[in-house]
């Protein structure tokens, strides 16, 4: 079974969440049965474990987007691969912005080199 984001959704959020850190009205709309992760650095190992539960019920497609490429994104991104080598784990570049030009191109070709797909 594929797992798309309609079926399940997790969204995380630095903390603390303070206004200019909401998500748009729209997406928030899109997402309301989202499990919400509230994660304290860039990284989020509950991110990595919830995945991986998931994982043991059947074979998952993991897609990633958000802000910065080269901080959170890069950071789960690598997490999740290290908790499932074997899941297919892509980003999605066009979805993502890092703090420079730059560094989301760097923090893409890191992602491609540790196995995660780029698109």
């Amino acid at each position: 079974m594929r797992l798309k984001v309609k079926d399940i959704s997790i969204k995380c959020r630095n903390l603390p969440v303070t206004s200019g850190w909401e998500l748009h009205p729209k997406i928030t709309a899109a997402l309301k049965d989202a499990v919400i992760i509230d994660k304290p650095t860039f990284g989020s190992k509950e991110l990595a474990e919830k995945l991986t539960l998931l994982a043991e019920l059947d074979e998952l497609e993991i897609t990633l987007v958000g802000l910065c490429t080269d901080i959170c994104v890069v950071s789960n991104a690598l997490l999740v691969k290290a908790f499932l080598p074997e899941a297919t784990v892509r980003v999605i570049a066009d979805c993502c912005a890092g703090v420079t030009p730059e560094s989301h191109k760097a923090a893409l070709d890191t992602m491609r080199m540790c196995q995660i797909q780029i698109q």
